[in-house]
């Protein structure tokens, strides 16, 4: 069974940083291309973050450029989002999915269509 499990998320104060994690089981990881997504309260979902299934490829959404990395450990069976410089405006519910694919090419289309093997995702809020 496909399965992705999140965590990493807490409160934060503006200006910090948080590393999430996505760790994935039931699938051969090195296949897939990871997606991390944030939905904010009231907001669709979008997705923040995206790696090819070797780390040949990865995008950063505009809104986390020059804050947000993402890298991968296929040893680990792992997908990491490093945020610093948080603001409110990154609040939100962050989950991670996956996508079969040969390829990272998924990474530059918008919010990564197609993904799926949802985690229940974790929570960030970023206040004072």
């Amino acid at each position: 069974q496909l399965r992705t499990v999140e965590s990493g998320g807490g409160l934060v104060q503006p200006g910090g940083s948080l590393t999430l994690s996505c760790t994935a089981s039931g699938f051969t990881f090195d296949d897939y291309a990871i997606g991390w997504f944030r939905q904010a309260p009231g907001k669709e979902r979008e997705g923040v973050a995206c790696i090819g299934p070797w780390g040949q490829v990865s995008k950063i959404a505009d809104s986390g450029l020059g804050r947000f990395a993402i890298s991968r450990d296929n040893r680990k069976n792992t997908v990491l989002l490093q945020m610093h410089s948080l603001t409110p405006a990154d609040t939100g519910l962050y989950s991670c999915a996956s996508k079969r694919t040969d390829s990272g090419q998924i990474c530059f289309r918008p919010n990564y269509p197609g993904m799926n093997s949802w985690g229940n995702g974790t929570l960030v809020t970023v206040s004072s």
